[in-house]
């Protein structure tokens, strides 16, 4: 299992609890970005710089992926397609994406983006908190022990 890190806007306590689980774990993390990322010196912990454009980390990720591999990102198309390709996606509020939700985070994107268009003022996420920070290391921590004992 390899675990790919949708890195742009990945804040950067998610990535510390990624680095440590990494870590703690053994497993390889591949934080995929279009700048260039500072990483802990680690055999298991690696930055890609891709080109910039739209969703061309998004691509590289999803050419990686491999079925068992776990994404981390907050981009729903992105999400939706790992878990059509038998990976597994988290959001970095801790929520896991399935295939009987994400369908529901697809429709709720798009809603919202129409609203937007029409000039509706939607607002963005909350600021991530501490709560989201315990969620997220709390759905790793359980996602990555049920992995080990697969």
């Amino acid at each position: 299992m390899h675990i790919w890190v949708d890195a742009d806007a990945c804040p950067v306590a998610i990535k510390e609890i990624l680095f440590r689980a990494a870590e703690r774990a053994q497993i390889p993390l591949s934080l995929v970005a279009n700048k260039p990322l500072r990483v802990p010196r680690s055999r298991f912990i690696r930055s890609l710089q891709v080109e910039r454009g739209f969703d061309i980390a998004d691509a590289e990720i999803a050419r990686r992926l491999a079925p068992g591999d776990l994404v981390i990102t907050a981009d729903v198309p992105l999400a939706a397609e790992v878990i059509a390709r038998g990976g597994h996606a988290i959001n970095p509020r801790g929520e896991r994406y399935t295939t009987e939700n994400v369908r529901e985070y697809l429709a709720m994107r798009d809603l919202m983006e129409k609203l937007r268009e029409t000039g509706v003022q939607t607002g963005g996420p909350a600021a991530l908190d501490q709560t989201d920070r315990k969620r997220f290391a709390d759905q790793l921590d359980r996602f990555l022990a049920k992995t080990a004992r697969a």
